[in-house]
């Protein structure tokens, strides 16, 4: 039997990058993936739901809240991946730039696991994967917004750990280190000096890899954190 067949796990920006290398690999494991994303190019798949959403859309998130528990009864793995990135000195940001990044970076998490907390706690086991960033904990120089948003997305994810210990349902902090996505094609880092090239980031599937370790850990232990830095 592959690692999780008969689960079902719900993936934010699972487009792209980490959100997509998770939604294959749990897949490819069994698992009745739910995709979340703005965007999204529909598969024909009886273990695959593919629904569009904006995680900054009150009425998104509900309407998917809604849908996902009528047709599976909720989720047993809720991967919060989606997020925005701008980099940016403080001198540069504007209040609309930080705004956007607490948006979509930290109150777009908290909608989503408010949304399925009573499914998540009902449903239990279950399992909370928050996908942060070396910026959640190391104080990066003109990384003012995005800093700002993923060390409040860790005093989040810390707090509700704090809070469901014990419940039934595990919390698992995954913050990587420079990862090569797509968030990186504006500021082109292979040709720049204070940016590590595309070929020193972390793969997305190495990301996905962690998660999965995370999430089939037997349902006495609870891996709390893991940082990833390039090899």
């Amino acid at each position: 039997m592959s690692e999780l067949e008969g689960r079902v796990a719900v993936v934010t920006g699972a487009s792209r990058g980490i959100g997509l290398a998770v939604s294959e690999l749990f897949h490819s494991e069994g698992a009745h993936v739910v995709r979340l994303s703005r965007s999204l190019q529909r598969h024909v798949d009886p273990r695959r739901t593919d629904i569009p959403c904006d995680v900054t859309s009150e009425s998104d998130v509900q309407a998917v809240v809604e849908r996902v528990v009528a047709e599976t009864g909720g989720p047993d793995i809720l991967v919060n991946n989606a997020g925005a990135f701008r980099w940016k000195p403080f001198g540069e940001t504007t209040a609309e730039d930080l705004e956007h990044q607490l948006a979509v970076n930290l109150v777009g998490p908290f909608r989503i696991v408010r949304g399925f907390f009573e499914s998540l706690v009902a449903r239990k086991p279950a399992h909370i994967v928050t996908i942060g960033s070396i910026a959640d904990h190391v104080p990066l120089a003109g990384n003012t917004a995005y800093g700002a948003s993923k060390y409040g997305l860790r005093g989040l994810h810390e707090i509700l750990a704090a809070e469901l210990a014990g419940s039934g349902v595990r919390m698992t902090l995954i913050s990587p280190g420079p990862t090569d996505t797509s968030l990186w094609d504006p500021f082109d880092p292979d040709s720049r000096d204070d940016l590590p090239g595309r070929p020193q980031m972390i793969p997305p599937r190495d990301v996905a890899h962690a998660a999965l370790f995370a999430v089939t850990r037997a349902a006495t232990t609870n891996i709390d954190l893991i940082r990833m830095t390039p090899a």
